[in-house]
């Protein structure tokens, strides 16, 4: 699952015509990089929840075919945070653990690592594998610790969530369809109960939320 249903507030007023998902950079949209990467990795069933502009999102990618992939579109009638979103899209996503990813991302982390991953997720075990990064100038204080595999709250060594993490279905048995709720409320009990397993990305990565950053991200690309 691919998410693109936020307003992209920080980025106005780019925003306003245009959805965050479909900003280009280096000559093609934003989410287009991450399509072809997770297609790269092998997954070619994707679903993309919309909400903003979300017309302008379903004409420019269509079904998928041209990046490889299938994609279904989970519509929300206002966006629905992370967690209310995931659950929205639950009946698209079936029973088994799945990958989500922020769509307004880069990074070259290989997804298809995430696959042995999410073969360890069960409801009496593990309920989510996050993958973290090296905290980035805007994120100074980092949102999690990682020891010995577990993703904590509490530590003194934090992390930032790089906005991609392997879920069970089992996690948002709690969160009523159609209600807005955040990812960080979800994962705080389980993650009290040592049932959230992570790792460490040390490669590239970086979250493309300001218009600053988008420049960046044309920089390097072009180089």
């Amino acid at each position: 699952m691919v998410l693109a249903a936020g307003r992209g507030e920080r980025m106005r007023p780019l925003t306003d015509r245009v959805p965050k998902p479909l900003l280009p950079v280096a000559g093609k949209p934003l989410i287009a990089w991450l399509l072809e990467r997770l297609h790269g990795a092998g997954f070619d069933e994707i679903v993309i929840n919309v909400s903003h502009l979300r017309e302008s999102i379903e004409s420019a990618l269509g079904d998928g075919a041209s990046f490889g992939v299938r994609i279904d579109y989970s519509f929300e009638p206002e966006a629905l945070e992370t967690a209310g979103g995931i659950t929205w899209a639950l009946p698209l996503l079936g029973e088994e653990p799945f990958l989500v990813v922020n769509g307004d991302l880069y990074s070259d982390f290989d997804f298809a690592r995430l696959r042995a991953a999410a073969r360890e997720l069960a409801p009496s075990a593990w309920l989510a594998h996050l993958v973290l990064v090296d905290n980035p100038p805007h994120h100074p204080s980092g949102d999690f610790c990682l020891r010995g595999g577990k993703v904590s709250r509490d530590g003194d060594e934090r992390l930032t969530f790089s906005g991609i993490g392997v879920y069970h279905p089992a996690l948002f048995a709690g969160v009523a369809r159609g209600g807005k709720q955040q990812l960080a409320a979800v994962l705080r009990e389980p993650m009290e109960q040592g049932r959230i397993s992570g790792e460490h990305h040390l490669g590239g990565w970086l979250d493309v939320g300001t218009p600053e950053r988008l420049a960046q991200l044309e920089r390097m690309l072009r180089a």
